[in-house]
């Protein structure tokens, strides 16, 4: 491209001057000035005070505005906008992003803003500038405390018409407490956040014992502490760390493992590791799951909220261990993250690379150096005030002379050089009297000036007691750092682990197809034992609900049948039912959940009993309200969850199911006219599914079947009866109840009427309730809890005792 050349003729006295410059000497030589301004104005923090130049205006401006913790928010446009026109040479937008981090809560173990209004998440950015509003915080004051009395060196802003501090006074270790980090040029630093309390133990111990070792400085700072929580796993990094300034640490999230639903366990997530937030654990999550890279997750959810904090909450698939899910979330997403310790600060100026106790020794030193200027500051500004108050006491001794010798004199000149020379005077305490007014000069003034004087000459002493020791300065630095942290030390926030809790590597994935038993209680809720988990035999604590009516032992993957009063038997699966506690389980059912949670049940349908699924069993054994019995082939398609297992005539029900384990078992009907009717299970011929079945019991006219039920006639076994009472006007008779042993009623033919149960007394109707099972025999109310039994009446055919309380389920031992 041609150069454009000018229209105008130079001068002529113009002379061309033309340097030859190497551009590798220029390239380099800009370069350098380039990173000596990242280095040292930018990106790296100030060992002394724990800032970079960004952060320490943003703090002196605010408080030279006036913004302090007890004074109302202003728009933190006009905060930036303030640093920016004073003391910033850059952006308005790196301004409001620094002192966006400064308010955030979840980014500094201490925030030094005080931020009213959205400055974001760890997902969403921050409102804009012209909405948000801040002050300073009590934190933040303390950094600026006592910066107006020479404790540090102010040099020119960028135009060289303002002066900002070179370093902020810091009343604790900021760079340790808050962390740090930063990209330079050739080297970066990446500093974690640490807990208040324990830095300045550590500092105070180093005031106290110059020479102590790491070993107990980590006795007081055992970890970084950081403000989202979590857990730190493996210590030897973070030692590493200390020693030599550069070390590796792992955060885990914490998490319980919780019933999330009462078909489902979940993982519940409530700390997060440092700087990242639930959306990107839950787009990582979505990610892995949809590659197939991690199994077990059925659904994810996000119900943080202002009042309960952070609560990510992963559902787990039934079938899959969570302690193993668990696993894999760490290793695949940002639920586990490193963060390596980087410990580069600048010192005097240079960038070096700090271990623990030598950040907390450039800390101590420049506290101790702020001190002490602020006491030469104060001394010296009291030696000042004491000079002038000893004048003026001068004066008062002989105010008269005084007056006098001013109105002898010319002028303020002549009057002024002839009080130095009559008191020897110094020319400021000379001037100091002339300008009191004469109102000053009383007897009570006198009083309080010879007080003042007392006061600074003791403060003076205490000052120069302070410049002149080495120890009254170590303690008194000690005690204001122990005040700091008094007032805000809080407790810390982040787990420290040697290694991880288990070994939860060794868990498989899948939950094992081990042996459990599934329970159906009286008032409708299923559940599962723990795996291996015996019944219990009633003997431990018990739970207000419920009797368990039925129990069948299956394995944890398998699937169990659901039958019901319509005919129909329902599929479940037995991984979907939650799990007792061990231990816990005995005759009642202490948890569980509905029915309803697992089967679609039309009005009015009942679910009778659960049964196992094996086809080369004996199979199911039915009997309905209209006498109908029925033996079921044991055939159950397994792509079929809903099944068809008897053909009901219109108006008819079943009443009662049992699986059968040998086929030998006796089958009992028990009607409402109190008809038993006992047989052995063989005269009665399977049948296909569809089957309507066959006779089981002749009814009379008007009766129903109330009961059927299946008893080995090998094991001692009973007959339970309750009888209805006619209804009073009070509300429905509680009846009367008996308990027979099985043994008295003789075996009669299939289809006839039977023997007799129990005898009706006056005002009786019928039967309300009966049960043929082996003992012992257990009886519930209507809300679950036991009933107490009559005892066993011999006579087959006898009258019943009254009833204690009305009784809802009968059932027998589990």
């Amino acid at each position: 491209m041609a150069r454009r050349r000018s229209s105008t003729p130079p001068p002529d006295d113009f002379e061309e001057r033309i340097l030859d410059v190497d551009v590798v000497d220029e390239m380099q030589g800009s370069f350098l000035e380039y990173a000596y301004s990242v280095i040292y104005s930018r990106a790296l923090p100030d060992a002394r005070d724990g800032m970079k130049p960004v952060h320490r205006r943003i703090v002196y401006q605010m408080n030279e505005m006036g913004l302090r913790p007890e004074r109302g928010y202003v728009k933190c446009a006009r905060v930036v906008g303030e640093v920016m026109g004073k003391l910033h040479p850059h952006g308005d937008s790196s301004i409001y992003d620094a002192m966006v981090r400064m308010a955030q809560p979840f980014s500094q173990r201490l925030p030094l803003v005080d931020g009213h209004g959205n400055f974001g998440s760890l997902d969403d950015m921050p409102a804009a500038m012209r909405y948000t509003e801040a002050r300073m915080s009590g934190p933040a004051q303390l950094m600026v405390e006592s910066i107006d009395e020479d404790t540090v060196d102010f040099a020119p802003n960028y135009d060289g018409q303002e002066q900002e501090p070179a370093v902020l006074p810091s009343a604790y270790p900021n760079l340790l407490v808050n962390g740090s980090s930063g990209i330079a040029v050739g080297m970066a630093t990446n500093m974690p956040p640490h807990n208040l309390g324990e830095i300045v133990a550590a500092a105070r111990h180093l005031i106290r014992y110059p020479n102590a070792d790491l070993d107990a400085l980590m006795r007081h700072v055992p970890g970084p502490d950081l403000p989202t929580g979590g857990r730190i796993i493996g210590l030897s990094g973070i030692r590493d760390a200390y020693a030599n300034g550069r070390g590796t640490f792992k955060i885990r999230a914490t998490v319980a493992v919780e019933d999330v639903t009462p078909r489902r366990k979940g993982l519940v997530v409530t700390e997060l590791p440092f700087n990242v937030g639930p959306e990107k654990v839950i787009s990582k999550i979505k990610d892995m799951v949809g590659s197939k890279k991690l199994q077990g997750i059925a659904d994810v959810k996000d119900l943080t909220d202002r009042e309960h904090g952070l609560r990510l909450v992963i559902e787990v698939k039934n079938g899959f261990n969570p302690e193993a899910v668990l696993e894999q979330l760490y290793k695949l997403t940002p639920m586990e993250e490193s963060f390596g310790i980087n410990n580069v600060a600048l010192v005097d100026g240079q960038p070096l690379t700090l271990g623990l106790k030598e950040l907390l020794e450039v800390y101590v030193d420049h506290r101790f150096e702020v001190v002490r200027r602020r006491s030469e500051f104060r001394r010296t500004k009291r030696r000042d005030r004491l000079h002038l108050v000893e004048g003026l006491l001068v004066a008062l001794v002989d105010i008269d002379e005084v007056i006098a010798i001013i109105r002898a004199s010319e002028n303020a000149a002549q009057a002024k050089e002839s009080l130095m020379e009559r008191f020897s005077l110094s020319d400021v305490q000379t001037q100091y009297i002339l300008d009191t007014p004469l109102r000053r000069l009383t007897r009570f003034d006198r009083i309080e000036l010879e007080s003042e004087r007392d006061r600074l000459t003791e403060e003076i002493a205490d000052l120069t007691r302070i410049l002149e020791s080495d120890t009254e300065l170590r303690k008194l630095v000690s005690a204001e750092l122990a005040t700091v942290a008094k007032k805000y030390a809080s407790p810390r926030r982040t787990l420290l682990l040697e290694s991880a809790d288990t070994p939860v590597t060794a868990v498989p994935l899948e939950v094992a197809d081990d042996p459990c038993r599934v329970l159906l209680s009286s008032t409708g809720l299923l559940a599962r034992t723990a795996t291996g988990e015996e019944l219990g035999d009633g003997g431990g604590k018990r739970a207000k609900h419920d009797v368990i009516v039925s129990a069948v032992p299956t394995t944890a993957r398998a699937d169990v049948g659901a039958v019901t009063s319509e005919g129909r038997l329902l599929r479940l699966s037995v991984i979907d039912l939650p799990i007792l506690a061990p231990a816990t389980t005995g005759p009642t059912l202490a948890g569980g959940a509905p029915l309803a949670e697992f089967l679609s049940l039309h009005d009015d349908e009942r679910v009778l009993c659960l049964t196992t699924l094996d086809e080369s069993s004996p199979g199911l054994a039915l009997g309905t309200e209209q006498g109908v019995v029925k033996r079921v082939v044991p055939d159950y398609p397994a792509n079929k969850d809903d099944l068809e297992v008897i053909t009901l005539k219109e108006g008819d029900a079943v009443v009662g199911a049992v699986e059968l384990h040998t086929g030998e078992e006796d089958l009992v009907f028990i009607t409402d006219d109190a008809q038993l009717l006992r047989y052995p299970a063989t005269q009665v011929r399977p049948q296909g599914r569809p089957a309507g079945g066959m006779a089981g019991i002749k009814l009379a006219e008007g009766a129903k079947v109330i009961s059927f039920t299946a008893v080995d006639p090998a094991v001692d076994a009973v007959v339970f009866t309750v009888a209805k009472a006619e209804d009073t006007l009070e509300g429905p008779g509680e009846g009367t109840a008996k308990l027979t042993p099985f043994d008295q009623y003789p075996r009669k033919g299939r289809a006839t009427g039977g023997v007799r149960c129990q005898r009706f007394l006056r005002g009786e109707t019928g039967l309300l309730l009966a049960w043929a099972g082996p003992t012992p025999a257990r009886a519930a109310t209507a809300s679950g809890s036991p009933a107490e039994l009559p005892p066993k009446d011999p006579r087959r055919d006898g009258s019943g005792v009254p009833l204690a309380k009305p009784i809802a389920t009968l059932a027998g031992p589990i």
